[in-house]
């Protein structure tokens, strides 16, 4: 049943996922690309002090002179630009209208549109879309939440596979264990590709249900899944009261709000405050839309940052009123974070692009060398008996109490499972349909398979 499922899983899945995989496998080095690409934007040769925050934000505010500013990144490090995200009501959900300025001369070196809490420029952010809807919106989220789906199914059901035939060649004294993971040259053109698909696959399979799994959390039924279970467990992650205190605020005297101005001209305090809390590198300030509104400061994601910190602060009295260190976080829903960055490629910077690129490349081939090997076994060939029609019968006929608890539980394993990832479930339950079918017709009768087994 798993190599029949294996089969089937490979040959009408294996589309979707050589989509997912070249879509992959661009997306995993925009982040380095981007930074070639968009060079002019996010990089200055200005080596001189640079100027106030507030000025720099002046200059932006001089582009788009009926706009609001929501939030700015300074700049961190010589060299960097500063990003000024300003409203635009024409843009999209997770879009911002964002402007770069150079933080010596205070000029606005060009605007684009950035998406996600990443700041994604326009290539990475078309390549995110590719990969993750084919730029077909909703309809388009299917594709990938399928390969997503199924992808952990083949891979592991592969590996079983070939342990499995490793088990029956060490049992005939043919090889030894430490060449599971080891690519054969010799034999047939046939051997040797089941060779490199199957030892390459055992390389890769962590890899593989580790991108499943994160990648299941983007799609559309059983990313709703994940969301719900995640919020029973309290395993999201926690939120940074951004109202200031009411007590606080009226002793304060901000009843208003601040204007624009006057709060631009406290860019620079509000940032010696985040430093003093121990924000350090790049950090976005988020700007209060109502009076009654903190500034939010909070660290940015960045290679080989593995905690975000923020804080909130009064732009009245430049006092903090709350803090969400990293610390807090509970420990699942830190690595859910970690696992979302290390799927994108942005954890550990360049080592995570190059890595997850390889990992395409190598999936790739697998791919490709699993329909080599079923078009070099002829034509009419089939990928392996349909499970008779007494088979389960007699496997639980035969069966101890312990082995039949054991066949139950895998059983409402399988359902569980199938309920929560619905374009697992659903394909498997066609798949087991159309097996049974398949077998009812191909399986003689009961006084022919006596003979057949006295043959």
């Amino acid at each position: 049943m798993i190599r029949r499922l294996h089969f089937y899983a490979g040959i009408l899945v294996a589309p979707f996922l050589i989509i997912a995989t070249i879509t992959g496998g661009l997306y995993a080095v925009a982040p380095t690309a981007e930074r070639v690409v968009y060079r002019h934007l996010l990089h200055t040769d200005s080596d001189r002090p640079a100027r106030s925050v507030a000025q720099q934000v002046a200059s932006a505010r001089g582009q788009h002179p009926g706009a609001a500013v929501t939030a700015i990144e300074p700049a961190a490090a010589p060299g960097e630009t500063t990003r000024v995200y300003v409203t635009d009501t024409s843009l999209g959900e997770s879009e911002r209208r964002t402007l770069f300025v150079d933080p010596v001369s205070a000029a606005v070196l060009g605007e684009t549109v950035t998406y996600g809490s990443n700041g994604a420029l326009p290539l990475r952010a078309w390549l995110s879309q590719l990969h993750r809807t084919l730029h077909l919106g909703e309809p388009g989220r299917l594709y990938s939440e399928l390969a997503a789906s199924w992808l952990w199914v083949v891979a592991l059901g592969g590996l079983a596979l070939w342990v499995d035939r490793f088990r029956t060649r060490r049992r005939a004294g043919g090889t030894s264990w430490w060449r599971v993971a080891a690519v054969e040259r010799s034999g047939t053109k046939r051997s040797r590709t089941l060779s490199w698909h199957g030892a390459v696959g055992v390389w890769l399979v962590v890899g593989l249900v580790f991108l499943s799994a994160t990648g299941l959390t983007w799609s559309r039924y059983a990313g709703a899944n994940i969301a719900e279970l995640r919020t029973a467990l309290d395993w999201e992650r926690p939120t940074l009261p951004t109202t200031l205190p009411t007590a606080h605020h009226h002793e304060s005297g901000g009843s208003a709000a601040i204007s624009p101005l006057a709060l631009d001209s406290r860019l620079d305090d509000l940032l010696v405050v985040a430093r003093e809390q121990g924000l350090d590198g790049r950090v976005e300030v988020a700007l209060p839309t109502g009076p009654d509104g903190a500034v939010t400061i909070t660290q940015t994601r960045q290679p080989w940052r593995f905690s975000v910190d923020a804080i909130a602060v009064d732009p009245n009295t430049m006092a903090v009123t709350a803090r969400l260190p990293f610390s807090d976080w509970s420990l699942p829903a830190k690595l859910t974070d970690w696992a979302i960055q290390l799927h994108m490629g942005i954890l550990f910077g360049l080592a995570s692009a190059l890595a997850l690129f390889a990992l395409a490349i190598l999936l790739l081939t697998v791919i490709v060398r699993g329909y080599l090997m079923w078009w070099r076994r002829g034509p009419g060939t089939q990928p392996g008996d349909a499970p008779s029609r007494s088979t389960w019968r007699s496997i639980a006929a035969s069966a101890t109490p312990a082995t039949r608890i054991a066949y139950a539980a895998l059983l409402a394993g399988v359902l569980l499972v199938g309920w929560f990832v619905p374009l697992l479930g659903l394909p498997l339950l066609v798949f087991l349909a159309l097996d049974t079918m398949i077998g009812r017709r191909s399986t003689p009768e009961p006084q022919q398979e006596s003979v057949v087994v006295q043959t």
